[in-house]
């Protein structure tokens, strides 16, 4: 079954930029018809959608997000990666990137997810 792994920095300062790589297994990223996102978990709220990949490479995001997400991909290591610009602290988290097949809901596979927290 497809397995992802995210990895970066657990710690960022106010008005940096969160950067966020998921490491997929087992299924390639440009293959039909997954999709690939990322999602985020606030301590004491639910989880909510930022934005996700299609296997052909087109982008989509939270429109709430929109303006500070940018969502990439390295084919060639089979990743996709997260920066979320001008952090604060309300942008701590747990990040988890998760897969799904034709749409960007009804997760199939999750990571298990990396603490961020945005502190000084």
């Amino acid at each position: 079954q497809v397995q992802l792994q995210e990895s970066g920095p657990g710690l960022v300062k106010p008005s940096q930029t969160l950067s966020l790589t998921c490491t997929v297994s087992v299924a390639s990223i440009t293959a039909k018809p997954y999709y690939w996102n990322w999602l985020r978990q606030p301590p004491g709220k639910g989880l909510e959608w930022m934005g996700g990949i299609t296997f052909s490479g087109t982008t989509y995001y939270n429109p709430s997000l929109k303006s500070r997400t940018t969502i990439s991909r390295d084919t060639s290591k089979n990743q996709f990666t997260l920066q979320l610009s001008s952090v604060v602290p309300e942008d701590t988290a747990v990040y988890y990137c998760a897969s799904s097949l034709g749409s960007f809901s009804d997760y199939d596979h999750r990571g298990q997810g990396t603490q961020v927290t945005v502190s000084s």
